[in-house]
């Protein structure tokens, strides 16, 4: 857990951030979180952008307390967010909570590679006919302010921004036309990548991709019905700053009703479960030189409508 001084550091960085141009809007945030007066984490709103917390287990006791569990009842908890989110509720100062991530603990986190049509010019490589799916391990996922750690069986720790795609709704053999119905939502995913043991070491997509703190996520879970276009939003990755990934998810080349649809011909989907749907070019790998994450260094992975993840390398 941070400490409440890293804390504000990364919000003060989080404020500064808001004022660029990749601005999330006002909608739905579901989120989970900790804080001092409380002996467990807890379900809430995030009440605007930057904003503090409503406490959505302190509005109604019978809630859940996890997202998973919150998920899988459906209309009926998600009714009784939005009669939260329309009534006037004390709200906990963001500087008193710690965020976790939106979703912890799903069934599956699915990946899909080469999923920006500008990410395969970047690598000169063909737009895929089918999609490309692997995955990372649930253990891998950790909070939007956490630190991801540098694991000492990698030199080349890459950097992946990502929209999540959150099911809400089991499912297989789900047809495009009925994808929506089974989704709860979206949030910021980064797919933190070792490329030693991706693209070498036998090539061990799956080990390079779900080392520990190699999937932070969040801020929060923004539900569909509060985004116009999921596909239409701007996507960035700033490094110390600087800006190495700058796209649309109009980039997209599978979108989210085709790749669920894909998916659930060979899985069952679950509410809680993780799609992150590609990243843009811009990743380090592909740099000349190519250029890693070192201890020190702080990434922001942020897009439009649904937030901004800080997190610092150690």
């Amino acid at each position: 857990m941070l400490g409440f001084g890293r804390r504000r550091r990364l919000f003060s960085a989080l404020l500064q951030v808001q004022k660029r141009p990749c601005q999330p809007s006002r909608n739905m945030r579901l989120v989970q979180f900790q804080a001092p007066h409380l002996e467990e984490p807890h379900l809430g709103l995030e009440s605007g952008v930057g904003g503090g917390v409503v406490d959505l287990n302190a509005f109604d006791s019978t809630l859940p307390k996890t997202m998973v569990q919150f998920l899988e009842q459906g209309e009926t908890t998600l009714s009784v967010a939005r009669r939260a989110l329309a009534t006037q509720l004390p709200v906990i100062p963001r500087s008193q909570v710690t965020f976790l991530a939106p979703v912890t603990r799903p069934d599956k986190v699915i990946c899909v590679g080469l999923n920006y049509a500008d990410h395969c010019q970047e690598q000169n490589v063909r737009v895929p006919k089918n999609p490309i799916i692997f995955s990372k391990f649930s253990s891998s996922i950790v909070g939007p302010y956490d630190e991801i750690i540098l694991p000492p069986e990698s030199k080349e720790v890459d950097w992946e921004v990502e929209m999540a795609v959150v099911i809400g709704k089991k499912g297989k053999h789900i047809k495009a036309t009925d994808v929506m119905a089974h989704v709860a939502g979206f949030t910021v995913a980064h797919d933190v990548s070792a490329r030693d043991w991706q693209m070498r070491n036998g090539k061990q997509w799956l080990l390079g991709k779900t080392f520990d703190t190699f999937c932070p996520l969040g801020p929060a879970l923004v539900t569909k019905d509060t985004i116009a276009d999921p596909h239409n939003l701007k996507i960035c990755c700033r490094v110390n700053g600087e800006i190495v990934q700058s796209s649309n998810t109009n980039q997209m080349v599978f979108k989210t009703e085709y790749l669920i649809a894909w998916v659930s011909q060979f899985v069952t989907l679950y509410p809680g479960d993780l799609l992150l749907t590609g990243t843009p070019p811009g990743v380090g790998m592909f740099r000349k030189p190519p250029v890693f994450l070192k201890k020190g260094d702080e990434v922001q992975c942020e897009i439009e409508e649904l937030g901004v993840i800080i997190n610092k390398v150690v």
